[in-house]
């Protein structure tokens, strides 16, 4: 599989991607990064404990990634995630969490 053809398999935005980090070779790099970030699992924990700061925090650090590798379909829906988590008051519902776990 192409570094292309991963990103059209995770919804994301190739083009994109390599336009901002100027280079395919450093969105490779940052692609095998992104698998041992810990902001992911960080979350599920966070939800499964009803820690609702730390998923907070989770959240908006799995958009950010998302969004600077170019993954548009979960940036989309931690960004969704992160703004029901923002008040750290309520526990997001399982389908909305399911869209980030896909």
């Amino acid at each position: 599989m192409t570094l292309k053809e991963c990103y059209d398999a995770l919804g994301g935005n190739y083009e994109d991607t390599v336009r901002r980090l100027y280079n395919e070779k450093l969105v490779e790099k940052f692609l095998f990064k992104f698998e041992e970030d810990p902001s992911f699992e960080n979350l599920k924990t966070a939800l499964v404990e009803g820690d609702l700061e730390d998923a907070f925090r989770a959240a908006h650090t799995l958009k950010g990634v998302a969004q600077n590798m170019g993954f548009d379909t979960l940036a989309e829906s931690s960004s969704a995630l992160t703004e029901v988590l923002r008040s750290r008051t309520v526990m997001p519902d399982s389908e909305m969490v399911d869209k980030v776990c896909e």
